[in-house]
């Protein structure tokens, strides 16, 4: 069999078990339909997931020579932690479309969003310490870090002289912590201590690329089932954003002026969209990606050599060669 054919399997093994922890089993006898797992399953089944953390999961797992069938516990939590956080974000945020569907605040109100949410993350925290009380002690880690990276995303709303250092801070918290757990759960269970450390170092540089990523399509406007300029419109500082103040004082006034108003209009977003693209900041971004991606690719060491690890530095040369693309034929 090949590795895509597997990989494919892989996921449908992931799809399935997901599929069973949504269950109403838990609602109680009484319960006619549990109200949070249906939110849950709104967001979770269906909506276009990448799941790009499970396959991280797989990939980790060959690059240490772990069958498949023990990895798939794993790659379940990690999507389900990502799922919680993601049911919280779009309450915090006020986001009404996820994956080009009504979000579960939108559908439900915030109180069902921010209670599916906690249901799904002590579930999943619940089914790791049956698996392995190390997994799940690490997991309540990393949950904790993307927690004070939410808030400190949320105290930088508005803040145009925000440091990259503390930009790069809350993407790593956001998206490379979670990433890298997955690398650190694959080597604990495979009692692998060589890789702990680098595949947490990997998915940590690989996550911050993936948020500059994002930074990059929300002003391109190249987020399949996400609104352009999100961004502006929340007054949240992004990559683009704050490269392209530090190099444009006209820009910055237009923009504290139009940060004035309660809200943005598609026109004035337009503009400053248009603004910070001519300043050169996306190119910018794109380089600092890169870097990251090569800082992410230095971590695998001698594991970058093996069936697995090759497959994680083609999948990161992937996400560059994508951005690179959207940026040459938006840009140029």
């Amino acid at each position: 069999m090949d590795l895509a054919r597997e990989l494919s399997d892989f996921l449908v093994l992931v799809e399935q078990r997901i599929n069973a922890a949504l269950v109403d089993g838990d609602a109680g006898p009484d319960v006619k339909g549990d109200t949070l797992m249906e939110a849950a399953r709104h967001l979770v089944l269906g909506g276009g997931g990448k799941r790009a953390r499970p396959l991280l999961v797989r990939l980790f797992g060959d690059a240490v020579g772990l069958p498949g069938e023990q990895l798939v516990e794993i790659g379940v939590a990690a999507e389900l932690i990502h799922s919680a956080s993601l049911l919280h974000d779009d309450v915090v945020d006020g986001g009404m479309f996820r994956r080009s569907r009504p979000t579960v605040n939108a559908r439900w109100g915030n109180i069902v969003a921010v209670m599916s949410g906690d249901l799904i993350l002590s579930t999943t925290l619940l089914r790791l310490v049956e698996l392995d009380a190390r997994m799940a002690q690490s997991a309540l880690s990393v949950v904790a870090e993307m927690t004070r990276a939410a808030i400190a995303e949320v105290e930088a709303r508005g803040i145009m002289d925000l440091p990259l250092a503390q930009l790069r801070y809350i993407a790593e918290g956001k998206t490379g912590s979670l990433f890298g757990w997955c690398g650190k759960a694959v080597a604990l269970i495979a009692r692998a201590p060589d890789a702990v450390q680098r595949f947490d170092g990997f998915g940590r540089h690989l996550g911050v690329a993936f948020q500059i990523a994002d930074d990059i399509r929300d002003i391109l406007g190249t987020d399949v089932g996400k609104p352009q300029y999100a961004d502006l419109h929340s007054r949240t500082p992004s990559m683009p954003m704050l490269l392209a103040l530090a190099k444009d004082d006209g820009l910055r006034r237009k923009l504290r002026d139009a940060w004035a108003f309660s809200s943005l209009s598609p026109e004035r977003a337009q503009e400053l969209g248009a603004g910070i693209i001519a300043t050169g900041a996306v190119d910018q971004s794109l380089e600092r990606l890169n870097a990251e991606i090569e800082a992410a690719l230095d971590q695998l060491g001698p594991f970058a050599d093996t069936v697995g690890g090759q497959e994680l530095v083609g999948w990161a040369r992937k996400l560059s060669a994508g951005i690179t693309d959207q940026v040459r034929s938006r840009v140029a």
